[in-house]
């Protein structure tokens, strides 16, 4: 099972971009799938998360102007970024909770895109 982010980029405050993350391998079920970041010299932190049934959750630092969605068609989860801040810039990884075809359940996270958000 593999996690694969792409959609990272350099853009200027108030800008949007649109993150992407496709789920592959031998997956069985995906549950709740999610959202983090890591800015330079700071802990990971959870942005957004939704759950199989399309519920959502948010961090505070993002509501009203990040958005997530999930395709389950295409085991894909996206995150949609406006009005983006200088604060917003880090690495953003994606993360789900899947079982594989042997019943494995495991978190499987994507190796990260870079956003970068200029003054």
């Amino acid at each position: 099972v593999q996690l694969q982010a792409s959609g990272g980029g350099l853009v200027q405050t108030g800008g949007s971009l649109r993150l992407s993350c496709a789920a592959s391998g031998s997956i069985s079920t995906i549950n709740t799938m999610y959202w983090y970041r890591q800015a330079a010299g700071k802990q990971r932190e959870l942005v957004a998360r939704i759950t199989s049934a399309g519920s959502t959750n948010y961090a505070d630092s993002v509501k009203g102007r990040f958005t997530i969605s999930r395709d389950n068609v295409k085991k894909s989860v996206y995150l949609q970024m406006n009005s983006l801040k200088p604060e917003d810039t880090g690495r953003y990884y994606c993360n789900a909770d899947i079982r594989a075809t042997t019943g494995f359940v495991g978190s499987y996270w994507g190796q990260g895109t870079q956003v970068t958000v200029s003054s």
